[in-house]
């Protein structure tokens, strides 16, 4: 799209709105052609990333907490200027210029090929490479890869029109987008064979694979070609053909490694998280150790409780299969001690697994998670918003190197006030919703008597 334009425009500059690989894109081109470019990044992106681009050249301004924030800045500065401004996506130019990774492909690929998975978060990458590829390879299958949380694609296809979704994932926050492009939406309708959808641990364990087979080290949007490849190829049975996986992106912050390594060994099924209830009498804790047997014990967490029957024991086991895992589980089910895989939980993943105090009966209690913006003030804002006019009974923030952390917060809100309430959060303007019908959080919070 930068190659075609003219002096003038190139001399008045350019302008764009992004958190990652477009802003480096536009910085890189607008250097090649002497061209003067301003970047609008939100605030809460890594420093990584607008370190990367200031390099580059361009000029960087950090605003909005939001992408959808830095965009109506950008398009604002963008008429008082009189800059070009440069879409992430939805233009029929930048498609083209992504559908060169397609003709790439192609050219340097010249045997079978069964299919390329792309990774899609407005949709111009997977558009770019369907419109080349289907015109010179029909019979290669373009299959897009989404987080299961963040699928508006999948959505989109799904209904037969776009669709704006009300919370998108932060996690893979390269393809952390709402509403997918008007433009990429026409040509996926029409040339993209599917979408797969992957969790957060199946991305988690891509990243391990890529690093311990090539030391290299991808971000979450980067390995997501390589999660939904793997995906596919195990569900239909996939031998002997060839895929190609396109990894986007290495903006990897190194604070979000740790929770990558916690949550990889989840995702190969290395490592599962579960509770067990105890009765609180001597030789309880032997027994349990008995009846998990040969399983390897990798996390472990309990507390006394000298006003309870029985105690709550989170614990982890490692390297196990199916058959060794419920085997586990039937043992301790039938000794009538109750067990709980919490592997597929993201709350109880996220959250719960760290509280060790035991269960309590609370008045009143809603138990929301909310998306703090990774800026100073974030916490205030929200004290400012809600306390005290009610009181904050539980708090547990999970900092996860994204633009958005992780917060679980349980608020005394009786019911009179529940509407004041919900007005107040929507007005402060962080991602929230309710985790009141998560029966882990009944099962690891509540009171036994109140579940």
């Amino acid at each position: 799209m930068m190659a075609k334009l003219s002096r003038e425009q190139l001399n008045n500059g350019v302008i764009c709105s992004s958190a990652g690989n477009h802003a480096q894109g536009v910085a890189l081109s607008a250097r090649k052609l002497g061209c003067d470019a301003v970047i609008v990044m939100p605030v809460t992106t890594p420093e990584i990333k607008w370190r990367s681009v200031e390099r580059l050249g361009a000029t960087v301004v950090l605003k909005g907490d939001s992408y959808d924030e830095a965009q109506s800045y950008a398009k604002l500065r963008c008429e008082q200027e009189g800059r070009t401004f440069i879409p992430p996506f939805d233009h029929p130019d930048i498609i083209a210029g992504q559908g060169t990774v397609g003709m790439e492909i192609v050219r340097q690929l010249q045997g079978p090929l069964h299919a390329i998975f792309v990774p899609v978060g407005g949709g111009g990458l997977i558009a770019g490479i369907a419109a080349y590829v289907k015109r010179v390879r029909p019979e290669v299958k373009i299959i897009g890869v989404e987080p299961s949380d963040a699928n508006a694609m999948a959505l989109s296809l799904c209904h037969g029109q776009r669709v704006v979704l009300e919370h998108v994932g932060g996690f893979a926050d390269g393809v952390a987008v709402k509403v997918v492009g008007e433009e990429t939406f026409r040509l996926c309708q029409e040339l993209v064979d599917g979408i797969v959808l992957v969790s957060r641990d199946a991305i988690c364990a891509s990243i391990k694979d890529m690093f311990e087979e090539n030391r290299n080290i991808l971000e979450p949007a980067g390995a997501l070609a390589l999660a939904g490849a793997e995906a596919y190829c195990k569900h239909y049975g996939l031998k002997g053909e060839t895929v190609v996986a396109i990894s986007s992106g290495a903006n990897m912050n190194f604070d979000r490694l740790r929770l990558v390594t916690e949550l990889a060994d989840v995702g190969r099924k290395r490592e599962a998280v579960l509770a067990t209830f105890l009765p609180e009498e001597q030789g309880s804790f032997k027994k349990f150790a008995e009846l998990v047997g040969r399983m390897n014990i990798t996390e472990f967490k309990y507390r006394y409780d000298s006003n309870g029957k029985e105690a709550l024991v989170l614990y982890s086991v490692g390297i196990y299969t199916d058959h060794e895992l419920k085997a586990m589980v039937e043992r301790m089910e039938s000794s009538e001690l109750k067990t709980v895989n919490l592997t597929d939980n993201d709350l109880a993943k996220d959250h719960l697994r760290y509280f060790i105090g035991g269960r309590s009966e609370v008045k009143d209690e809603l138990v929301y998670r909310f998306i703090f913006p990774e800026r100073p003030g974030a916490l205030m804002n929200f004290l400012d918003t809600l306390s005290p006019r009610w009181n904050i009974s539980l708090f547990h923030y999970r900092a996860q190197g994204e633009s958005g952390a992780n917060v679980l917060v349980g608020i005394q809100v009786p019911p009179e006030d529940v509407g004041e309430f919900r007005s107040r959060a929507d007005n402060l303007g962080y991602e929230y919703m309710s985790e009141m019908n998560n029966e882990i959080y009944h099962l690891l919070l509540r009171s036994p008597n109140k579940v």
